[in-house]
C-alpha cells in the first residue's frame, strides 16, 4: 500500500520543506518509488527537485482546479531516479480563494491521489503543506493517512503544536478517520546550545516513542542545496545534513 504522508507545521521556518525533500530523496535512494506533492505557492520543494515553475507552467493549481489530473503533470526529479515531483506555481496562491466556492473542496487532492493510484505505483507520496492551516493544508490532512511533524530546536518550539494536534484531530473525527501523526522530527538542532538540547527533551517527554531517533543538525550543506536546485543528498551526500536525513528516512521506513 503507498503511504501517504503529509509534512505540516503552521509555523514557518522549522524546516518542512526541506524535511520533505530530503526525506523523500533519501527514501528513493533506498530504492522506493516516491512523490512529492508541492502545496506550498512558494514552490520551494519544487526547486529543490530541480523541477521548472515558472508562471504559468502547468502544475498542482491545475490539478485542484480540475483542469488537468496528477498523471499530466508528474516530473522526474533529474538527480535522483525514482524520485518524482508534482510543481506548485504562483498560481497556487489563488486555490485558496478559488477553492471556497467548490464542491467537496476539502477532498480535492484526495480524489485526484486515488485517481493517480488507480494506474501508477508509489511507495511514498509526500505532500509539502504551506505554513497555516489553510484549504491547501487542509487537501494536504485529508488526503493523507499519516501526519509528520517537523519542529525545529529553538525557542517558542511547541508554540502552536497544541493548535495543529487539534486540526488534525478534528479532521480525523469530520473528514479523514484514518489521520495520525505517525511521527515527529526534531529540525535545526544546535548543539553548542543548551536550549537545543532542552528543547530536544522536553519534545521527547512530551511526544515519546513518536519522535525520530535521529536529530537534523544546524547545516550549511542543507541550506545551500536548493540554491542549486538539488537536495543535500546529491549536492553534498557525505554532510552531516544528508547522513542525518538518509538516518531519519529509514527509521521513518520502519514505522507501520
Amino acid at each position: 500500500m503507498t503511504r501517504i504522508i503529509t509534512i505540516a507545521n503552521q509555523k514557518g521556518g522549522v524546516g518542512k520543506t526541506t524535511t520533505t525533500v530530503n526525506i523523500a530523496a533519501a527514501m528513493a535512494q533506498m530504492g522506493k518509488t516516491v512523490l512529492v506533492i508541492d502545496m506550498d505557492p512558494q514552490g520551494n520543494a519544487t526547486t529543490a527537485l530541480g523541477i521548472e515553475h515558472s508562471e504559468g507552467t502547468p502544475g498542482i493549481y491545475n490539478v485542484l482546479m480540475g483542469e488537468i489530473t496528477l498523471a499530466d503533470v508528474i516530473t522526474l526529479c533529474p538527480d535522483v531516479p525514482q524520485l518524482f515531483g508534482i510543481p506548485a506555481t504562483i498560481d497556487l496562491a489563488g486555490a485558496e480563494v478559488e477553492l471556497v466556492s467548490t464542491p467537496n473542496r476539502e477532498h480535492r487532492l484526495r480524489e485526484e491521489i486515488e485517481k493517480l493510484l488507480r494506474t501508477a505505483h508509489f511507495d511514498y507520496i509526500f505532500l509539502d503543506c504551506p505554513p497555516s492551516l489553510g484549504l491547501l493544508t487542509l487537501n494536504g490532512l485529508v488526503a493523507a493517512r499519516e501526519v509528520l511533524l517537523p519542529i525545529q530546536c529553538e525557542y517558542y518550539a511547541l508554540e502552536g503544536l497544541s493548535q495543529l494536534l487539534k486540526t488534525v484531530d478534528m479532521i480525523k473525527e469530520h473528514l479523514n478517520p484514518q489521520l495520525y501523526v505517525t511521527a515527529i522530527i526534531l529540525t535545526m538542532y544546535d548543539g553548542r546550545t543548551r536550549l537545543a538540547s532542552q528543547v530536544a527533551d522536553e519534545v521527547r517527554n512530551h511526544f515519546g516513542a513518536r519522535v525520530l531517533e535521529t536529530i537534523i543538525p544546524r547545516n550549511v550543506r542543507v541550506s545551500e542545496a536548493p540554491s542549486y536546485g538539488q537536495t543535500v543528498l546529491t549536492y553534498d551526500p557525505a554532510s552531516s545534513g544528508a547522513v542525518s536525513y538518509r538516518e531519519a528516512a529509514a527509521q521513518l521506513d520502519k514505522i507501520q
